[in-house]
């Protein structure tokens, strides 16, 4: 089993900026990919950003020059660093990861989610 544990959200005024970060845990033998996502009121979840084992990133257009995603490999962490916050912003913010396992039946992939952290960004 594979758990990813949030943290890092909070209210923060327009421009400011937040950092939020996620652990994996448990059954890893590597993670492909790693990303965030958000979710907010009454909206579907959407990928925010995410990076691959390589440390390749990859950015919706709405946040690109103001949101990074660094990746520790050795730590199974990735983080989120948001900078320029804007209202719109506001959602909760899931952590998500390609996990490959090891079991019984062998190797395969799995994809995780974390708890989510809600982050508000008040005008």
């Amino acid at each position: 089993q594979v758990r990813l544990v949030e943290s890092g959200g909070g209210l923060v005024q327009a421009g400011g900026s937040l950092r939020l970060s996620c652990a994996a845990s448990g059954n890893i033998f590597s993670i492909n990919k790693m990303g965030w996502y958000r979710q907010g009121p009454g909206k579907q979840r959407d990928l925010v950003a995410d990076i691959t084992e390589g440390g390749r990133t990859n950015y919706v257009d709405s946040v690109k020059g103001r949101f990074t995603i660094p990746r520790d490999n050795a730590k199974n962490t990735v983080n989120l660093q948001m900078n320029s916050l804007k209202p719109e912003d506001t959602a909760v913010y899931y952590c998500n990861a390609d996990v490959l396992t090891l079991g019984q039946s062998g190797a395969a992939y799995y994809d995780y989610w974390g708890q989510g952290t809600q982050v508000t960004v008040s005008s």
